[in-house]
């Protein structure tokens, strides 16, 4: 239950028939979610098998016959659990990272744990994350934060906030459901590209199609997050068909763009009602250095991207950190979705469906006909909508659950924060958020309300990005 803003715990911690389900989700999450796809952060490959085996099984003998969870006043302890709402799993976090190191190239100024330091070229001095994972020499880290329970907010913090727009209209012709068509702008990643996606692949791999504004309950599905207290209102906007597919980032990519030597101007990709949501320009040497740095930072592990193109033009391209993701938004006129837009469509608004597909909204079914998930070490992403439209959301999108991770405009905060008007959490942390599950990911992962967070330049096979546009 929840009281005064922090939660309190009223169930009962024998080692039941639950508990011993939960144990065997968490370490499902951990082995599928964590050990499938090859990470990285700056150039460091990081392979978590044996050390994240090791770490749970000491966990688990370690503990009592009850679960024992250390946590601090909001629920979690520092490289510890993380305590999820009555009903969720507990799933591990990763320790608190420290600053990058000056100097070094972009993205390898090493994070270190709690009581670890960075030397002045971004070479760790061998500190752990506390309670996780040590980080080895030289700024290589652990997965950098895992999944997120939930949804939790702090109902005492605020979010940086956007008004209302009035809306001259929508565009397109619409549909019979009373909705605007599709996007009517043309991103240049698609100019002269050949349809290839969707199901019969003859669909346009940059549809970009409306999701009319509305209220619903961040993270609440009604099965197993049940707290309707943490509410969001978003605007209209545009969310993309299709992840960003291999062939829509080549063209990106012989562009020249997503480099040190040209990257997005400042100010663009911003969220039109949030102030301050566009490109920084200190954030330019998170990307790479050149093109070819772009091009091996896309062979991260289980990468889908070639080097010429192939087979592989309408699979969702994976590898990307979060600054990588949001240039190519900006470039192909459009931003990252915040953690709330992100939430809403796959939740079909205030319908608040348990998986996007959903119907009943309650209704748990899943199999391989709705997603690509669980597919371990084993098999790749496959093309973007290869599942629709049984898989896809209220408003037409695919993918929302599996596949790739999809990063997220906001920064990662354990609370979400309120009052929420069109809002995205700009504070500064240490991850940010990424939704919607992947292709190692068991069922639990592919839940609407289901949150992950990571280091911003991290990259996996796992991880690629979807973008959302600007109601015209």
């Amino acid at each position: 239950m929840w009281q005064n803003g922090a939660m309190t715990e009223a169930r009962t911690f024998g080692f039941t028939e639950r508990k011993a389900a939960r144990l065997e989700e968490q370490w499902s999450i951990l082995l599928a979610g964590l050990l499938g796809p090859g990470a990285q952060r700056g150039n460091a490959s990081v392979w978590l098998g044996g050390c994240v085996a090791l770490a749970f099984i000491a966990m688990l003998f370690s503990c009592s016959s009850p679960l024992t969870r250390g946590r601090d006043s909001g629920g979690a302890a520092a490289g510890g659990i993380r305590d999820a709402p009555d009903g969720q799993l507990d799933v591990p976090i990763g320790g608190t990272g420290g600053a990058a190191g000056t100097g070094g190239n972009p993205g390898t100024g090493g994070m270190t744990g709690a009581s670890g330091t960075t030397s002045a070229g971004g070479a760790a001095t061998g500190g752990a994350n506390t309670g996780g994972v040590p980080t080895a020499a030289g700024g290589t880290t652990t997965t950098g934060g895992t999944i997120a329970s939930g949804g939790i907010s702090n109902p005492g913090a605020t979010a940086t906030t956007g008004g209302t727009i009035a809306s001259g209209g929508s565009s397109g012709s619409g549909d019979a459901n009373g909705k605007g068509g599709t996007w009517d702008g043309t991103p240049p990643s698609c100019v002269g590209l050949t349809a290839t996606c969707g199901p019969a692949g003859t669909d346009d791999c940059c549809k970009s199609l409306p999701v009319p504004g509305g209220t619903f309950d961040r993270s609440y599905d009604g099965v197993q997050f049940k707290d309707p207290n943490f509410p969001a209102t978003v605007d209209d906007f545009y969310l993309d068909k299709y992840e960003i597919t291999v062939g829509r980032f080549r063209v990106f990519v012989n562009a020249g763009m997503g480099t040190q030597a040209s990257p997005p101007a400042a100010g663009t990709g911003a969220h039109p009602r949030i102030a301050g949501s566009g490109w920084d320009s200190t954030w330019n040497t998170n990307l790479a250095a050149d093109t070819a740095s772009l091009e091996a930072n896309l062979k991260c592990g289980m990468e889908t991207w070639t080097d010429t193109a192939g087979s592989n033009e309408s699979v969702p391209v994976s590898c990307l950190d979060w600054y990588t993701a949001f240039a190519f938004c900006a470039w192909d006129g459009g931003r990252v979705p915040t953690e709330a837009e992100w939430n809403y469509a796959a939740s079909g608004g205030s319908e608040q469906r348990y998986y996007p597909w959903s119907s009943p909204a309650t209704s748990t079914s899943i199999d391989d006909s709705y997603a690509v998930y669980n597919c371990g070490g084993s098999c790749t992403p496959l093309n973007v909508g290869s599942k629709s439209p049984k898989g896809d959301g209220k408003w037409g999108q695919s993918d929302l659950a599996g596949n790739v991770l999809e990063w997220t405009l906001d920064w990662y905060a354990s609370w979400y924060s309120m009052p929420c008007l069109n809002c995205a959490d700009l504070t500064a942390a240490s991850y940010r958020v990424i939704r919607g599950g992947n292709l190692y990911n068991i069922a639990l992962g592919l839940r609407s309300g289901y949150r992950f967070y990571y280091f911003p330049e991290m990259r996996s096979g796992a991880f690629g990005a979807r973008c959302a546009r600007t109601s015209q």
